[in-house]
């Protein structure tokens, strides 16, 4: 319980909060029924972004074109100086593609190549749910939950599958904070999101920051959606050329 009470200190401390309690069956059920009521209910999804991206001690400023076709495929296009395309990713269920155009180079894995990257337990829906900023109600489904109130938010802290989570979430049920951890690992996620706006009918954060440490491996993406639509029409193209050489 030790590893709680640690991401416990790290919620909001605006407003002092109740003891945290522990959630019984019937509870936990009706948190589910709450937070999947006010996750974001779509279709598809088409974002473009300005991004800060860092991978170790390398960083660069791209533009973000990320696509989805809920619970199929997630698409993202990596446009970095002069509008050039330098990287595209398509990550299913059970597979992540990857093309390098700038070296001619490509991916291709099953879906759990992205543990090199992330917690290993998260799965394709998961993923789905961290880029928009849902709340996972997969994690929530344990009998290992607390929850602490206060004016201001609510703090919901668990143990899944190895994995530790938190979440701060606001008043309109919807998440600024989400931390993952592996219990025993050095390992650890944590997303932010902020900047809410009402697009389409749904509230969705325009500023989310993703930061991701484990393995000898540092990423962090700080991103700011400048156009998000959703449920229309979205295109996901992905062909590798021949002369694009496979790499491990």
């Amino acid at each position: 319980m030790a590893v709680l009470v640690v991401l416990y200190s790290c919620g909001s401390k605006k407003q002092a909060s109740k003891p945290a309690d522990v959630v019984t069956t019937e509870k936990g059920k009706d948190l589910v029924s709450t937070y999947e009521l006010n996750n974001l209910n779509f279709i598809t999804f088409d974002g473009r972004a300005k991004a800060k991206m860092e991978f170790g001690n390398d960083s660069k400023n791209v533009t973000l074109n990320v696509r989805m076709e809920r619970d199929k495929a997630i698409w993202i296009s990596v446009t970095a100086l002069l509008g050039i395309e330098a990287v595209r990713i398509l990550i299913t269920p059970d597979s992540v593609k990857i093309m390098n155009r700038l070296n001619s180079e490509y991916i291709s894995k099953p879906f759990s190549y992205i543990y090199n990257y992330t917690n290993p337990g998260i799965s394709f829906r998961m993923l789905q749910d961290i880029l928009v900023g849902n709340i996972s109600t997969e994690m929530l489904r344990t009998d290992q939950l607390q929850v602490a109130t206060s004016d201001a938010d609510v703090q919901v802290i668990g143990v899944k599958d190895g994995l530790t989570f938190h979440y701060g979430v606001n008043k309109q049920n919807r998440p600024f904070i989400f931390n993952l951890m592996e219990i025993g690992k050095d390992t650890k996620m944590e997303a932010t999101y902020s900047d809410y706006a009402v697009i389409d009918g749904h509230n969705f954060p325009q500023r989310f920051t993703l930061n991701i440490e484990g393995n000898g491996v540092k990423v962090a993406s700080d991103m700011l959606y400048n156009k998000s639509e959703f449920n229309k029409t979205v295109e996901l193209p992905f062909t590798i050329p021949s002369r694009y050489k496979a790499i491990n």
